[in-house]
């Protein structure tokens, strides 16, 4: 008996040593993934932006820099934890595994390839999913679970004890208010799409040719929801709660040690969370656009890997050649540009739908061609227009009037590094000195 006699499937949820070995051998493999897919990601990021800057990057520790992740990671171990005076101990602590635990469990409802067919001692082929489950409403699950992090940054700023910890504390709180809803409103688009809130549908909803994948039907909600997932997980240009160059490190300002890694850890399995998220939202998920997945389920994993890597170097593209805005000019971004253009590519998957149940798939793809020339062409005109900057009522500061003793203690340095000079001058002009 095999795989294709009815009779000898059966569902692992029917047999609980299967369930049992399924739900283990899941949980490693992903987060086997995951941290190996953080570490590396570190490395990706800081050669990748070492390249755009002409410089090397990290390549002493392993071969090429490989085993840079490990040496940081011991590094990290073995550091003091110092937690400030006056600080919550209890939520200080907390607040880190707060913001890490969502980013390992976010993906817990996506699968990551179609069923597979495992042999096993009773002569039975047992029906297996490649994740751990999916839900009916797993849009739900994404939407909740990214939201949730939020508050492990806002707990520890609260909790330091810091004045910058707190600011960075608050801006990561309005930040998720404002991109939540640019967010939540394109995710209806993939629902309306697939007519259903399962992952697995919508994944499904995109099989076969790539041409199917719902970002050429909807190429507007894409770009906002990878905007909006970057937002969300305050990825550079959104790293407000952070901004090093305002707040020193924000709400990570206090922190050292594990507790410092596990923020950090969370970061970078978050980038890695929300590629898998618009993967599988507008990309075919697992699917490759060319059907060879169907035939070989194994091919699942490595091909979303394949999608993932790209969307991790677009983010540290953008970390590495995008500056941060203005808090206020991004506050208005999403409130006055984002939130609106979300509700028009909702709109816009609606008109399409109705205008494919009328009159067919040909005037759908045309009626989505048009609706796109249309929004390219109100974002040039509003590109084009130009806003008046924001007028500051504050005091010009004028300089003080240098007197005669700044020009006294200018001369007299001159003076007393004449010397010098000369001692380099004549040590340049020996025999041999000069320099190849």
């Amino acid at each position: 008996m095999g795989p294709n006699d009815p009779n000898s499937i059966v569902a692992c949820s029917s047999n609980s040593t299967c369930s049992t070995v399924h739900a283990i051998v899941t949980t490693l493999l992903v987060f086997f993934v995951l941290l190996t897919g953080f570490a590396y990601t570190t490395v990706l990021e800081r050669r990748f932006i070492s390249f755009m800057q002409s410089r090397l990057g990290p390549n002493r520790a392993g071969p090429k820099g490989l085993l840079q992740p490990v040496s940081e990671g011991v590094k990290l171990i073995f550091k003091e934890e110092i937690i400030p005076d006056g600080a919550d101990r209890a939520v200080y602590s907390f607040a880190p595994l707060l913001k890490l635990v969502p980013s390992l469990i976010v993906l817990a409802v996506v699968p990551l390839g179609p069923n597979i067919y495992v042999p096993w001692f009773d002569d039975k082929w047992y029906e297996m999913a490649q994740g751990f489950t999916d839900v009916n409403v797993g849009v739900l699950w994404l939407l909740a679970v990214t939201s949730i992090s939020v508050y492990g940054i806002t707990l520890a700023g609260w909790a330091s004890n810091n004045k910058y910890a707190l600011l960075g504390a608050l801006r990561a709180s309005a930040s998720m208010i404002s991109y939540e809803l640019s967010l939540g409103t394109v995710f209806a688009v993939p629902i309306m799409l697939a007519g259903s809130m399962s992952i697995g549908d919508i994944i499904g909803e995109q099989s076969g040719l790539f041409l199917k994948w719902f970002i050429f039907q909807n190429p507007l909600a894409a770009i906002i929801m990878f905007i909006a997932l970057m937002a969300e997980i305050s990825r550079a240009p959104f790293d407000m709660p952070e901004a090093e160059q305002e707040l020193v490190a924000g709400h990570i300002t206090e922190y050292s040690g594990m507790k410092f890694a596990m923020f950090f850890l969370a970061e970078y399995v978050n980038m890695i969370g929300i590629s898998v998220i618009f993967i599988t939202m507008f990309m075919g998920g697992y699917h490759d656009g060319f059907g060879l997945v169907q035939g070989a389920p194994l091919l699942a994993l490595p091909v979303l890997i394949g999608k993932v890597i790209p969307f991790l170097i677009i983010m540290v593209w953008v970390r590495g050649s995008i500056f941060r805005p203005r808090y206020d000019r991004l506050m208005a971004f999403g409130w006055k540009v984002l939130l609106p253009l979300s509700m028009l590519a909702v709109a816009w998957t609606a008109v399409s739908i109705v205008i494919e149940q009328e009159g067919g798939p040909t005037a759908y793809l045309i009626s989505v061609a048009i609706l796109f020339v249309i929004v390219g062409a109100l974002g040039y005109l509003f590109n084009r227009s130009t806003t008046p900057e924001t007028v500051l009522n504050i005091d010009e500061v004028e300089s003080e009037k240098v007197g005669l003793g700044y020009y006294v203690l200018q001369f007299v340095g001159g003076i007393l590094s004449i010397p010098f000079v000369a001692y380099e001058a004549a040590k340049n002009l020996r025999p041999g000195s000069s320099k190849s």
